[in-house]
């Protein structure tokens, strides 16, 4: 089970910090991922990030903004937002993929998904 947390109203230019905790099993080895959705808008890929980290993905949207911290011993992944824009308003979702190799920008490789928390990005 995928809990995120943090959601919430934020000014452009401002930051926000969302979390996400796994429980019920140990997702140590796997891919930890966030993506988001808009209104009227396809669920698209935020951020990745690998197991111990060597590996991390960003969306070309938020590279340079975002950063994707992971905590293996408190099974939690985050996603730091620096410098929000109002096109970052969405509802955020945490995912977790038991792939250990593939396109980890693609919803398809995602197992398990979070419930979701709303970002709103106020100008």
């Amino acid at each position: 089970q995928l809990q995120a947390s943090g959601g919430g109203l934020v000014q452009a230019g401002g930051s926000l910090r969302l979390s996400c905790a796994a429980s019920g099993r140990t997702f140590r080895s796997t891919v930890m991922g966030w993506f988001r959705q808009a209104p009227g808008k396809e669920r698209e890929f935020v951020a990745a990030i690998n197991w111990n980290g060597d590996n991390i993905y960003y969306a070309p949207s938020v590279l340079g903004r975002f950063t994707i911290p992971r905590d293996n011993v408190k099974n939690t992944v985050s996603l730091q937002m620096n410098s929000p824009k109002p096109e970052d308003t969405a509802v955020y979702y945490c995912a977790v993929s038991t792939y250990n190799s593939g396109d980890f920008s693609s919803r398809r490789v995602y197992r398990y998904w979070g419930q979701g928390t709303q970002v709103t990005v106020s100008s």
